[in-house]
């Protein structure tokens, strides 16, 4: 636990460090540059910064790291790629609430309502609401860049130049697949009716792989790994291990989207049903249920749901047995990182680290 403390301080030093010198070098810009720059700090002053621990457990699969220790120059390489990753989780959150229209995000308005917020606070002309879209997706943009810049920063600073390669092209294609996987998001919610249920809970699972799933562990562990040196073999364990992780880590999310409690999440309850995510539980649960109960579901799915209508629709979804099912999905693909460990070619003791940050995201209640 004093080692996972001590790497979120070093996060968060080097996050608040990395945002005070793009300030420094913008201050030509003016005043009127502030409110981006004050919410690029607001909103990575929190979370639980699974993707960088992701990322130093990779590291620490192929090499010692003292996380307690001075941080030298591999060190600091590897906080440089783990603090990338927490940028572009914070760009990919701030463009998914523009996308989604929500309107909270961990406790408090999400990044196109502060803006919209402030248009309207001062009067300005024109659309407050456009304003807080344009000013979200500039943000989301512009922490993107200064991921890009870490990133390079720590391909830069890694000695073996093969190794910096490899972790660049890591991230380059998680970047890649993260925007892709976004869109079928958008475009699945545009369809006019469900697959037939093979189909739909394929189409569901590639979502939730690529839009979440293989950049929330299997990429951080394999950036992480790349710049310590690893090779084909144990990148393959660790890409294993990550991918049922990443799985169970966002059908948990799936789970919390529509029973999670609003206290600890930061977002309503239902948020996931009001937006008519087409998600593996909601695959399931239309599965489940008989005809005339599935179409009612349909067309109460991705409306504008009251807290009773919640209610009822979370009611089907327990009831339809599809939160069961979910759970032993999730358990499951624990399992099946654990057993991809067994005999794997990394350190013994990030091998039990990973265990146990894999059951703590996995399991998580927020």
């Amino acid at each position: 636990m004093h080692e996972t403390t001590r790497l979120a301080g070093l996060i968060q030093e080097r996050i608040s460090d990395t945002l005070a010198d793009h300030r420094r070098d913008l201050e030509a810009l003016g005043r009127d540059a502030e409110p981006i720059l004050d919410e690029a700090f607001g909103f990575l002053s929190g979370g639980k910064r699974f993707r960088a621990q992701f990322a130093a457990l990779g590291y620490r699969s192929i090499r010692p790291l003292d996380i307690s220790g001075e941080v030298t120059t591999e060190f600091g390489a590897m906080l440089d790629a783990a603090c990338a990753l927490e940028l572009f989780h914070a760009a990919a959150l701030i463009h998914d609430d523009v996308i989604d229209r929500s309107d909270t995000r961990r406790g408090r308005p999400s990044t196109h309502r502060l803006f919209s917020a402030m248009h309207q606070q001062h009067g300005w002309r024109g659309s407050a609401d456009h304003f807080g879209l344009a000013g979200a997706i500039l943000l989301g943009d512009l922490l993107q860049s200064w991921a890009d810049e870490l990133m390079q920063s720590a391909c830069d600073a890694t000695a073996d130049r093969a190794a910096a390669r490899r972790a660049r092209g890591h991230f380059n294609r998680m970047r890649s697949e993260v925007a892709v996987g976004q869109y079928l998001d958008v475009l699945e919610e545009q369809q006019p009716t469900f697959a037939e249920h093979t189909e739909q809970l394929e189409r569901s699972t590639r979502i939730l792989v690529f839009k979440s799933a293989k950049y929330s562990v299997e990429a951080p562990l394999l950036i992480g790994a790349a710049l310590a040196g690893a090779d084909a073999e144990q990148e393959q364990a660790l890409g294993d291990f990550g991918l049922p992780i990443g799985v169970a880590f966002q059908l948990r999310d799936d789970l919390l989207g529509v029973f999670g409690d609003e206290e600890l999440t930061g977002k309503p309850s239902g948020d996931d049903l009001i937006e008519g995510k087409r998600t593996v539980l909601v695959a399931l649960t239309r599965e489940n249920l008989p005809t005339t109960q599935r179409h009612i579901f349909d067309d109460l799915l991705g409306s504008d749901l009251d807290a009773s209508q919640v209610a009822i629709l979370q009611g089907t979804i327990r009831e339809s047995g599809a939160v069961d099912q979910v759970e032993t999905m999730i358990t499951r693909n624990v399992d099946r990182s654990e057993s991809a460990l067994h005999n794997a070619p990394l350190r013994a003791d990030a091998v039990e680290s990973l265990t146990r940050l894999a059951e703590r995201a996995a399991r998580r209640t927020s």
